[in-house]
């Protein structure tokens, strides 16, 4: 019987360097992997991705690709090797990020920060990401502010702060603009790790900046599992709420416990339920972007394991994509939604379009309180043929 969960192109499934190319080092621990170069995730993510070539593509931080500090030669090189690798595999790249976090000189931020020179800096090396990114055909400049934020509030002032950051996207995207590299823009947020206070912490602070910005039709946002559940948040609320925008230009999955430090994990291996009301959510209303793993194998796995992670990932969502479309199908499941909605379309266009006439027909309306209140609404039933179907019942 054929496989029906193996991954094609179609799916549009991408990876970073820094996912599968991690070599195990946590805040606590040295690495327990060797690490590998672009060229050789490239090859792992072949195999991850098997006959089917079901991995779209790879996705890199500038200095993930390039190190800071390579000679041109050295970098020309490992272009040419990463390259190389990537038409053998026929993957392609899909997103470009700036690592604007790890290097001391962003200790106080990136964009944000109190120094000129530091956010003069920060902008510069998006250019250069970007010129990068443009070389390998990237459509998608994500930008996680993973220093942008202050452990004392006297540090900085919030509002100079915020202007700072919509100064550099505005700068950023008439820089694209500029040489018509068409990116689009994705805001990524993360509360509070690894600054005490961090600025834009969810995905609904970035929705509200974006109106704000010169070009706002450029700018969207890229939610990440991990960062809204590690604060007890909703992950598909934030995701609906990007999709009404028009504002979902990217999405990172992987799966986190609530209250631990980001940890990663690979996708729905935590919290499958709410890993099928995402994938859910995704396919029922065409989502048409990319589907990035920015999750980790263990620490313990060697690198057939890093195989079996990449393949888990994939495996999973297009498992939930079918348990989607099962739930959708279900006989029980039409049943108890048919019993818990109750539309009326003359009552929703009297309350949604304003006229006198309708304020006053709604005013003299009488509801029957205690009536509405009786209505039975079986969600426990709801939420009980939701597991069996993901549990595999009939």
């Amino acid at each position: 019987m054929a496989d029906a969960y193996v991954p094609t192109p179609k799916d549009r499934f991408t990876f970073g360097l820094w996912t599968v190319g991690n070599p195990g080092r946590d805040p606590f621990g040295e690495p327990t992997r060797a690490a590998l170069s672009p060229a050789e995730v490239v090859e792992l993510l072949a195999k991850a991705g098997g006959d089917s070539h079901g991995v779209w593509g790879v996705n890199f931080h500038d200095n993930d690709l390039v190190p800071m500090g390579a000679t041109p030669a050295e970098a020309d090189a490992i272009k040419g090797s990463f390259a190389a690798a990537l038409k053998k595999a026929k993957m392609r790249v899909a997103m470009v990020t700036a690592n604007l976090f790890s290097d001391p000189a962003f200790k106080d931020g990136a964009f944000t920060s109190n120094d000129a020179e530091v956010r003069a800096f920060a902008v510069q090396k998006c250019m250069r990401a970007m010129d990068l990114g443009a070389e390998f055909g990237a459509k998608v400049f994500v930008f996680w502010g993973g220093r942008e934020g202050v452990e004392t509030e006297g540090a900085k002032d919030p509002i100079e702060a915020e202007q700072r950051f919509r100064r550099a996207v505005d700068f950023l995207c008439d820089y694209s603009i500029h040489r018509r590299y068409e990116y689009r823009f994705a805001l990524e947020a993360k509360p509070n790790e690894p600054r005490g206070h961090m600025y834009f912490a969810t995905t609904g602070h970035y929705l509200a900046l974006i109106p704000s910005l010169k070009h706002p039709d450029l700018v969207g946002v890229n939610p990440e599992v991990a960062h809204e559940h590690m604060a007890g948040l909703n992950f598909t609320h934030a995701v609906a709420q990007a999709l009404a925008a028009g504002k979902l230009f990217h999405v990172d999955l992987n799966d986190q416990q609530f209250g631990r430090f980001d940890q990663d994990f690979r996708f729905g291996s935590v919290d499958p339920k709410a890993a099928f009301f995402l994938v859910k959510l995704l396919e029922e209303q065409g989502y048409d972007g990319f589907r990035h793993f920015d999750a980790h194998a263990y620490r313990t796995a060697d690198r057939d394991d890093v195989v079996e992670f990449a393949r888990g990932c994939m495996r999973t969502y297009l498992i939930l994509k079918d348990k989607a479309k099962r739930w959708a199908a279900d006989s029980t499941i039409k049943s108890l939604l048919k019993q818990i909605n109750s539309p009326s379309k003359d009552l929703d266009r009297l309350c949604e379009t304003f006229t006198k006439s309708h304020a006053e027909t709604l005013l003299a309306m009488a509801f029957d309180r205690a009536a509405l209140a009786a209505r039975p609404l079986p969600y426990e039933r709801l939420d009980q043929r939701t597991m069996e179907i993901l549990l595999g019942v009939d």
